[in-house]
């Protein structure tokens, strides 16, 4: 399974402005791409939504080596609520740890040399104060299971990720594709997993022709297919085909051709330029003020 390979999760936000500050100035993720959308994904890439969303990657570098940030935002939804389910993101690099305390962003010290800060929505990252490795500083995503051995069947015999590491004390498993890509650790948290609307997604791509033998195995293996292969489109760039699958637990995960992807995944120079003015032109936060309204919470 070498020629899989983790790409992004996907966080709904609902306001994109204080997101943009947290990944642009305190991370210090570059915006890759920003693409607008008039009406709902047929994937529900954007949730279970059906109105105008903006998707925004944003990342250390190029999608083809960089596992990255998707940040979905619909029009009018202006919160969801959290689950259990996302445990964290960590990443390494000091410039965040001082970004931070720079900006008066909050910073909990959980370990040595290491800190909890969470997005804006209360997405959880941790950040590991050691010097920005030259390769990607995304470490690891972490998401809540209720069964580590049947979740661990799951993700390693099923969809072929290597087992890297289990900590019996900590109820920890990590894995991944290789050894240079972002891991995945499934924690045990000895309960339900609770998604609430807030839920996410972790993506990975496989070369096109795996596309329908991985959505035959899940068939067979009575394993949940959210979203059968369907063809996606993105105004003025790359079609792409992707099959969305859930985990025992209902975590969302997509599967895109590799192939396609690269070509849509490619780095806009002005990628900054474009969520800056999609920003500006949401009037929306200004509508609701004054008719002295809220943007509804999903």
């Amino acid at each position: 399974m070498a020629l899989r390979r983790a790409l992004h999760f996907v966080f709904k936000v609902g306001d994109r402005a204080k997101t943009a500050t947290f990944y642009r100035d305190v991370l210090g993720m570059k915006v890759l791409r920003h693409e607008e959308f008039e009406e709902g994904c047929k994937a529900a890439c954007n949730g279970p939504y059906d109105g105008k969303w903006s998707k925004t990657m944003v990342g250390f570098g190029p999608e083809d080596d960089h596992f990255v940030a998707e940040l979905t935002y619909n029009y009018g939804v202006g919160g969801y609520q959290l689950g259990n389910d996302f445990l964290g993101l960590t990443l390494q690099s000091s410039q965040a740890v001082s970004n931070a305390k720079r900006l008066g962003w909050p910073l909990t010290e959980v370990g040595e040399a290491l800190y909890l800060t969470q997005a804006p929505g209360g997405y959880p990252f941790y950040l590991v104060d050691k010097e920005q490795p030259p390769t990607d500083p995304v470490q690891k995503v972490c998401l809540a299971v209720s069964d580590l051995q049947k979740s661990t069947h799951y993700w390693s015999t099923l969809l072929g990720m290597k087992v890297m590491d289990r900590n019996e004390e900590k109820k920890t498993v990590l894995m991944g594709f290789s050894d240079t890509q972002c891991k995945l650790e499934l924690l045990d948290i000895g309960g339900p997993v609770n998604h609430g609307t807030a839920f996410g997604r972790i993506a990975f791509s496989c070369p096109r022709e795996q596309l329908p033998d991985l959505e035959a195995l899940m068939k067979k293996e009575n394993q949940k297919v959210l979203t059968p292969l369907v063809s996606l489109d993105t105004p003025g760039k790359a079609t792409v085909e992707v099959v969305i699958l859930a985990d025992p637990d209902g975590h969302e995960i997509c599967f895109v051709g590799d192939e396609a992807f690269r070509q849509l995944s490619v780095v806009e120079p002005k990628g900054d330029d474009l969520l800056n003015k999609a920003m500006s032109d949401d009037k929306s936060d200004e509508w609701f003020a004054k008719h002295n309204r809220q943007k509804a919470a999903a």
